[in-house]
């Protein structure tokens, strides 16, 4: 930009009228010659880029009444080029909630709230969710699944219960089995306890949002390039352009490619690619608009587990035919006991269009159109090893284990997931007399729907070696058979928040949702040579047919609310107690209704509720770079179906999570950061049938204690050293009748540790060694404890990180 007295030349020739301001409008100007370059690292800021926010700041300037110079604008002299920057975050100073449900700061947040930023991922390597979820306690792929079938995508529990349907995108559900990447996650926000009120129906102990990065006001190139362990190879970039800066307009794309085993597994893999681009208009405008798109394909091997066999707790399951299998020799845990044809191949795709306008300081209106679809491709050859009949481990030569066996069944998935929403949300704060208030309220409508296609998977699969599994068997390629099933759920929802700030230490908030529902469930089936029973009865092999389950439909409300007190000692701390009821209706975690009796899907059946009350504390430390939480919690889960023994059926269930959450995460000091949480969670059974298989009343898949450590320090001649440790309790399975297998698994210990170096501004390498000491454990089991997944072995990665 070049100007004369009453006139402005911006690149491009364009000229701006300037009104005459001789002082203080002169110098600004010099300042800002053409070859200038003012940065910022904030994304969501324009900073001082455009002639309009120069014009700006130099109008501020003059109604300030700031002392300048009066200069001749003909011979206006050259100044050196001015770069104003920002302190880069980290990924431990304590973040913020990106929901607009969420008014507060999490110190004055009066719930348990962990938030895992970008930096900290890419520090620990992390490039799944599973992983990223390490960071807290308590929270992980317990469950391995039953039925010879693999719990696909995200499977985590969090409490005591499964949440895998309780997982979000930028606030709005992202359903379908699918891991999901981090590479166009800026941050990670885990909720717990009920999140009925924030997102409708939901797990009963927590949900988990994920937040995508947004093109912004920087220009900006980074990514990395990555080998390891286990053929370990990735890619990823991050680029951001500023299109306009005058109209606030940018675009960014993110793109990754992946290339991986798993170390200590024979054949698993986890390839994909994902592209995403992100548009933003009027970034500096009251009206921004965003657009972001992505794809993503995934091209994997499953893993089928390793059989149990050997580990402390397994015992023979025909004790009386085949007692030497109790003093078995644990199986290699690298054994692949699938096929050649295994595989899991999804495909998501997801567009979003959101719209914000700021009507002033204190109100914002936003309003976010989602479209998602994931298809899931899902072939698993997969071992039973049941006691008897043809699932059975067979034994032809007792003291040749070489000799010995397993059968094989087939589990297919060829699933389809749609979600289309629209989400209104109206932000706002005024005061009345001296209350002020933070309001936040919305409508939102949304359909989801899950189809899933019946494959004809007839034949036998040739049975498979305990010890030496042979996975080069090809299997013929399945069709569809007609048997398909799809579940619909649509629902309008309206919601208010408040929070209520009485005076500089006492504030409370309260929080209402009302969800209007409505689910319909059909389901086909194909008579089989042994379908003796209705609806096949006498038609013939092949026929495809109604079940009993086709046509079902629920219809219902539902009401959640939360509410909150916090009193603030001081003004960098709270303590706090917290009472909240979410709900979730039959079939509102997997869109499947049944016509079974004592299934909690039955349209029968009344809304599974849960409440939990905490109590808890939040203190900000050394400049609020620090965040300590601590937090006493309990959970009750009622309207459990009971079925009592003269056969009857009825909802009297009830089952309790309570205990003590820690956290702390923050700049200790400049180079120093930490990021650590320990919990203790008892669990129990308070009215219904035991569901552990060591007939205990506590919860599976829950570790009682679990602790989780990352830390990393700079040194000052551009090295990083960090690492971590990882703790998790031992975990009870479920029950399923199975006979000699493992109760439970064994708690355990694992390290991390990584070290980098800044080569320079653009570049450093940083080296990642996972389970330090090679430490064996069981990282899930499945129901009958046939199967377990084995934690990862010691493996190490190499990456270099750029930007410019």
């Amino acid at each position: 930009m070049t100007c004369t007295e009453s006139v402005c030349t911006l690149s491009g020739g364009k000229q701006k009228d300037i009104p005459r301001q001789p002082a203080v409008f002169t110098q600004v100007f010099i300042m800002a010659k053409p070859n200038t370059y003012i940065q910022s690292r904030k994304h969501t800021q324009a900073g001082l880029k455009s002639p309009v926010s120069l014009l700006a700041a130099a109008t501020a300037l003059a109604a300030l009444g700031l002392p300048a110079h009066a200069q001749s604008t003909d011979t206006a002299p050259v100044l050196k080029e001015v770069k104003v920057e920002s302190a880069a975050d980290t990924g431990y100073t304590p973040g913020t909630i990106s929901s607009p449900k969420f008014t507060q700061p999490l110190v004055n947040t009066t719930q348990t709230v962990s938030v895992i930023k970008e930096q900290l991922l890419q520090e620990q390597g992390a490039t799944t969710l599973t992983e990223a979820l390490r960071n807290v306690p308590g929270v992980g792929t317990f469950y391995a699944g039953e039925n010879g079938n693999t719990s696909t995508g995200d499977a985590v529990y969090m409490r005591g219960f499964d949440s895998s349907s309780s997982i979000y995108v930028d606030g709005v559900r992202d359903i379908g089995a699918i891991s999901r990447d981090m590479f166009n996650i800026e941050q990670i926000e885990v909720t717990k306890g009920p999140a009925g009120t924030d997102y409708g129906r939901s797990a009963p102990t927590g949900a988990i949002n994920l937040v995508s990065k947004q093109a912004n006001l920087t220009n900006s190139f980074g990514g990395s390039l990555g080998f390891g362990s286990a053929s370990y190879k990735r890619g990823n970039v991050d680029l951001n352009r500023v299109i306009n800066a005058e109209t606030g307009t940018a675009v960014r794309l993110n793109a990754m490619v992946q290339d991986s085993g798993v170390a200590g597994r024979d054949r698993v893999a986890n390839d994909r690619w994902g592209i995403a681009p992100s548009f933003a208009f009027g970034l500096n405008s009251p009206t921004r608009v965003f657009v972001n798109l992505l794809h993503v394909k995934q091209d994997n091997v499953p893993d089928g587990g390793v059989l149990t066999m050997g580990m402390p707790g397994y015992s023979s399951p025909d004790p009386v035919n085949r007692p030497y299998l109790t003093g078995a020799s644990r199986v290699n845990s690298k054994n692949f006991y699938g096929t050649a044809s295994d595989r899991d191949n999804v495909t998501a795709d997801m567009a979003t269009l959101r719209v914000e306008h700021d009507f002033s300081a204190t109100t914002k209106l936003r309003n976010t159109t989602r479209w998602g679809q994931t298809k899931q491709d899902y072939l698993l050859t997969a071992f039973m090893a049941a006691g008897t009949g043809t699932n059975s481990i067979q034994t032809p030569n007792a003291n040749d284990p070489s000799t010995w066996s397993m059968a094989r069944n087939i589990n297919t998935k060829d699933q389809v997931n749609r979600i289309l929403t629209n989400q209104t949300n109206l932000n706002t704060s005024f005061a009345t007399g001296t209350v002020r208030h933070d309001l936040s309220t919305g409508l939102e409508l949304t359909r989801e729907e899950q189809t899933n296609y019946g494959l004809a998977t007839a034949g036998v699969v040739p049975r498979v070696s305990v010890y030496n599994p042979d996975s080069s068997i090809y299997l013929p390629a399945y069709l569809r058979n007609g048997a398909d099933s799809k579940g619909t759920t649509d629902t309008v929802a309206l919601y208010a928040f408040d929070t209520l700030k009485f005076n500089e230490q006492w504030q409370a908030n309260v929080g209402l949702r009302w969800d209007h529902y409505k689910s319909s469930y059909n389901a086909s089936a194909v008579c089989t040579a042994t379908s003796t029973t209705q609806p096949c009865g006498s038609n013939p092999v092949g026929t495809v047919v109604r079940t009993t389950s086709d046509g079902l439909s629920k219809t219902g409300n539902l009401l959640s609310w939360k509410a909150g007190l916090l009193y603030k000692p001081a003004p960098n701390g709270s303590v706090y107690l917290n009472y909240a009821l979410s709900q979730q209706p039959p079939g509102g975690n997997n869109f499947t209704l049944s016509a079974v009796a004592n299934n909690s899907a039955n349209p029968n059946m009344d809304p599974q509720k849960a409440k939990t009350a905490e109590i808890g504390t939040k203190w900000e430390l050394l400049d609020k770079n620090l965040l300590l939480t601590g937090a006493l919690f309990r959970t009750e889960v009622t309207n459990e179906i009971v079925t009592n023994p003269d056969g009857s059926v009825n909802q009297t269930g009830k089952k309790t999570v309570q205990g003590l959450e820690l956290g702390v995460i923050g700049q200790i000091n400049k180079a120093w950061g930490m990021s650590a949480g320990y919990t203790v969670q008892n669990t129990k059974v308070a009215n219904g049938a035991n569901v552990a298989a060591d007939a205990s009343s506590g919860l599976t898949y829950t570790p009682k204690n679990a602790f989780s450590l990352w830390s990393t320090y700079q040194l000052p001649f551009g090295l990083t050293i960090g690492g971590g440790a990882r703790y998790s309790g031992g975990l009870k399975r479920g029950t399923d009748g199975a006979v000699g297998t493992p109760n439970f698994t064994e708690s355990y210990w694992v390290v991390d540790a990584m070290a980098s170096y800044r080569v320079n501004k653009n570049l450093d390498i940083q080296l990642n060694v996972y389970n330090l000491f090679d430490k064996s454990y069981v990282a899930a089991i499945n129901k009958s404890g046939y199967r377990y997944f084995p934690g990862i072995s010691r493996s190490a990665r190499l990456t270099a990180n750029f930007r410019f």
